[in-house]
């Protein structure tokens, strides 16, 4: 069943522009979110098989001779996940359809999320890497959709068109290191791999994989210094950003992470990596949080030090910090994605998301107010018992003083690792601070927004009242998920029984001394921001990473720009020497270095005199060819060339090939003709001596060179012929009796399939083209 679970919000995507008319009184997310819910139901009910210990998997045969079949396994970490995605997927529907006004096109933006769902939940349930990666990128593209849903906003086209890049470069990363993985261990299967650990371990190719799937899990989570795409991809709609910045998409490096964690964890290679690159993130994240005036922007840069702060917490590796990162990943889900929601009121009802602008929202949207601060101060950590993020950073002080005990490498940097965690808490206390009491505090110039402030709807407030009641219920009973749901998580990463049991009051300790350090300092910097805020502008510009990246994308972008002005001169002849010398050389090259050279006159056909005369009338007419000085001469002494060459097919008793040189032939020199006027004179040749020997070199190199590629596939027979194959199976298997249209159509049909929608792809192509100079465009 697991496989109609991700098939649902796909089918869902391709029937809904159907079911759904503009000229509908309702609102068009009413019709999409039953599926959200209805997912979210039936997988809360499959909690039971998880508590009891077993797993539901399902496979579905595609390409068994590829050993890629559809392999979906539900566990611990996956059922996370998939209630994560249907259940704040069902509230971000919810709430859009209070945002979104029935003016936006509606149709394509639930089009667009059903997609990304159904890529998610593809995601997370995928146990074959290959399936997994095509959901992955499934998510980019369904994401990049989403981002630039305004795409007439340049910022929008911008910001969709950055995460695009970034997280596509990151997916090809991942793509080759299962790729190695796959050759390390001979299997496609996730579980086979994490069976396989010791070879992995063991194998030359350990730190190339490990450093690619990372990469992969970095720029989908946003992890330095691939962090730069996210606070862009705020320019996003508010439902977007609440569902795919805080709950969704973002943690997709986190679950690859985790999923993982049973190959590569333990090392120190993994130790240094993980919690590097998560400490680096969470520090600098938070720390340039505070310097943000935009709403969004502030939780952008507040999401990549959580994100940051999680990754760390599974590099430490140890079972502590494991459920630590597990309970925060739903502990973030909830005041996160919340804070997003309430961003998208205050920006709905106000006209403006600059804090410098906003203030004094207390009175005038007190609901709002509430909900936003029980969320920003459990994404603090403020210690009180009805926030549940108090509970998971507390969790994370303890594991980062006991990372010694993990590897030989993390013991060295035992003493460093919990004073970054504070030094990043401390900010991420501040930017909690910034963004609620500049928001809703304070007198405020209410007279100067661009829209007179009011509470929101009870609809728009509906789904961030929701996680937020869960942010208290889950920090007062944290217990009625940890044996549901962090258990079975925490067991699927770690490998290991895991006995839950959290508490708020652990007694006077040292994460107590930490929290209350966090605290204090974070309240002080607060008091005094004012006059540490201009810090930031002395940051030097050639430090972001932000300038790094269009510094990139201006050199790649200038570079192939120069590069294509100097071939594409739109010269024909110049594109086809092109093509021909590359061929030529390649073909050359590999020949020579494999020892294709060879010439082998056995299991030849015996050539009679009417093959020799068909031969050499073929040779002087494409000799003839080269001096012809008219156009329709030209053409036919051609045509006499390709009609030679039928007639050697049907001597040689080949008369498929026969009919289809005369179909191709005829077709060919009827289209000559019907091109005849706009064909260039032969005569004379406006060319130097220079040029003419150059082409006889090219054109005499070519022929050379497929004349010894058809004499080396006969005469070189590196492996068994697949011929007598096709000639014993043809019938039994394809039901024909002619063998080579059984080869095409079912040997090879997924190849002919994809030869025709690629003649389909540029069809369409050439027909937008068409419509579009039609249109003076």
């Amino acid at each position: 069943m697991l496989h109609y679970y991700i098939l649902a919000p796909f089918l869902a995507a391709a029937i809904f522009p159907f079911i759904y008319s503009d000229s509908r009184r309702l609102h068009a997310g009413w019709f999409v979110l039953p599926v959200p819910v209805v997912l979210f139901i039936i997988l809360l009910q499959k909690l039971s098989v998880l508590i009891s210990g077993d797993t539901i998997m399902q496979t579905v045969r595609w390409i068994p001779s590829l050993d890629v079949n559809l392999d979906f396994y539900l566990d611990g970490l996956s059922m996370l996940f998939v209630l994560l995605i249907t259940g704040i997927g069902s509230l971000v529907v919810f709430y859009s359809i209070y945002y979104l006004d029935r003016t936006e096109q509606l149709k394509q933006f639930y089009v667009y999320l059903l997609l990304f769902m159904g890529s998610m939940l593809g995601v997370v349930l995928s146990d074959n890497v290959f399936v997994l990666y095509t959901f992955w990128e499934f998510t980019s593209i369904s994401s990049f959709l989403l981002i630039g849903f305004w795409y007439k906003r340049k910022r929008s086209a911008y910001g969709a068109q950055k995460s695009m890049l970034i997280t596509v470069m990151g997916g090809l990363s991942l793509l080759a290191g299962l790729i190695i993985l796959t050759n390390i261990t001979d299997t496609t299967s996730i579980r086979g791999m994490i069976a396989a650990q010791e070879d992995i371990l063991n194998s030359g190719l350990f730190i190339p994989a490990l450093l690619l799937v990372m990469t992969g899990a970095f720029t989908k989570s946003a992890q330095f210094p691939f962090h730069t795409w996210l606070p862009d991809a705020m320019e996003a709609p508010t439902p977007v950003s609440a569902y795919l910045h805080s709950a969704t998409m973002v943690k997709a490096g986190l679950y690859l992470t985790a999923r993982f964690s049973l190959i590569f964890s333990g090392t120190d290679a993994f130790f240094l990596l993980v919690t590097g690159i998560g400490l680096i993130t969470l520090c600098a994240g938070s720390f340039l949080a505070v310097k943000q005036t935009d709403l969004k922007g502030v939780l952008a840069y507040s999401t990549i030090s959580q994100l940051g702060m999680i990754m760390a917490m599974l590099g430490f590796g140890t079972g502590g910090a494991v459920l630590a990162a597990i309970f925060h990943i739903f502990n973030h889900a909830t005041f996160k994605g919340s804070l997003f929601m309430v961003a998208g009121i205050v920006d709905h009802e106000t006209g403006t998301r600059d804090i410098r602008r906003l203030g004094g929202l207390m009175s005038l949207m007190p609901v709002s107010a509430t909900l936003a601060f029980i969320a920003a101060f459990s994404m603090a950590g403020v210690p009180l018992p009805i926030l549940n993020g108090f509970l998971s950073k507390e969790m994370f002080f303890t594991a980062s003083l006991k990372i010694s005990q993990t590897t030989s490498l993390a013991s060295a940097f035992a003493d460093f690792v919990p004073f970054l965690a504070v030094f990043g808490s401390i900010f991420t206390f501040v930017y909690s601070m910034y963004l609620v009491f500049g928001t809703f505090s304070g007198k405020g110039n209410v007279k100067d927004l661009p829209k007179k402030p009011h509470e929101a709807p009870k609809g728009m407030l509906a789904a961030p009242a929701i996680l937020v009641i869960l942010v208290i219920i889950i920090g007062l009973m944290p217990n009625l998920i940890s044996g549901s749901l962090l258990a079975p998580a925490t067991e699927a990463v770690t490998g290991e029984k895991a006995l839950v049991h959290l508490k708020f009051w652990h007694g006077v300790n040292i994460p107590l001394y930490m929290s209350l350090a966090v605290v204090i300092a974070g309240t002080l910097l607060f008091i005094t921001l004012k006059k540490w805020q201009p810090l930031y502008g002395r940051i030097p510009s050639y430090a972001s990473a932000d300038r790094f990246y269009n510094g990139l994308l201006s050199v790649l972008t200038n570079g192939s720009k120069q590069l294509t002005n100097g071939y594409m001169t739109g010269s024909l002849r110049l594109y086809t020497m092109i093509i021909l010398a590359f061929l030529t050389g390649a073909a050359g090259w590999f020949l020579w270095r494999t020892g294709g050279f060879a010439f082998s006159t056995s299991d030849l056909a015996p050539v009679t005199i009417p093959e020799l005369i068909i031969g050499a009338v073929m040779l002087i007419a494409a000799i003839a060819s080269v001096f012809m000085t008219h156009r329709i001469a030209a053409i036919l002494v051609v045509g006499v060339v390709g009609y030679g060459l039928s007639l050697l097919f049907v001597f040689f008793r080949a008369p498929d090939l026969a009919l289809t040189q005369l179909v191709v032939e005829t077709i060919t020199v009827g289209l000559f003709l019907l091109c005849f006027k706009h064909l260039p004179k032969l005569w004379p040749l406006n060319k130097t001596a220079g040029e003419k020997f150059f082409d006889l070199i090219v054109s005499l190199s070519t022929g050379t060179i497929l004349t010894l590629i058809a004499i080396s596939a006969h005469s070189s027979k590196w492996f068994d012929t697949i011929s007598h194959y096709f000639v014993e199976t043809s019938y039994t298997l394809g039901g024909g009796k002619n063998i080579v249209n059984v080869i095409l159509v079912d040997m090879r049909g997924l190849d002919t399939l994809f030869e025709i929608t690629v003649l389909g792809l540029a069809a369409i192509g050439i027909y937008i083209m068409i419509k579009l100079r039609t249109k003076g465009d």
